[in-house]
């Protein structure tokens, strides 16, 4: 498992998918803010679930995000575009709404940056999100992404386009915290 300070990304377990699903999938406004692609219901146990993690797709890396103090599940993260021959991917992740507002957004950051830079050896890491997604703006900013420009009306979401901002974090650029 990989540590922060508050919280640990670790394999998908299966009995994760139903509350993943539930919470953050089955939420048509919460998927459709967070994903590039439109909302479909999913049966409950699907074996076409996009939670159910293929152990032999080597570009994406999907976690779950649980709490260090008692181990509760609390969201998903993963590390995807993988690219090994310009050493870059993007990063993306979801909280369950108990656990949005408590700094857990910006530890995950901070533990894909290590994933990401340490384990994988990448050189650069990018995140695109909505505009007026100031949670994530900030858990990017705050771990040290720039951001690199806006993209206008780019998103279609829920009967609007919207704004996504790209943000991007070197290697070299990077400064881990030193308590993590």
């Amino acid at each position: 498992m990989l540590r922060g300070s508050k919280v640990g990304l670790r394999a998908r377990h299966e009995d994760d998918i139903p509350v993943l699903q539930a919470e953050l999938y089955d939420d048509v406004v919460t998927h459709s803010r967070a994903q590039g692609r439109p909302w479909r219901p999913i049966t409950p146990g699907s074996a076409h679930s996009p939670l159910i993690v293929d152990d032999t797709e080597q570009g994406h890396v999907p976690f779950s995000v649980v709490e260090l103090d008692g181990g509760a599940l609390v969201g998903t993260a993963v590390l995807w575009g993988i690219d090994n021959h310009s050493r870059s991917a993007h990063i993306g992740l979801g909280l369950l709404s108990s656990a949005r507002g408590k700094g857990y957004g910006t530890d995950v950051v901070a533990a894909l940056c290590h994933y990401g830079f340490v384990v994988r050896g990448l050189r650069r890491l990018q995140i695109e999100t909505l505009a007026d997604n100031t949670a994530m703006l900030r858990s990017a900013e705050s771990n040290g992404f720039v951001r690199e420009g806006v993209l206008r009306s780019s998103a279609w979401v829920l009967g609007e386009f919207l704004d996504e901002v790209l943000l991007g974090l070197l290697a070299d650029e990077w400064k881990p915290d030193p308590k993590g």
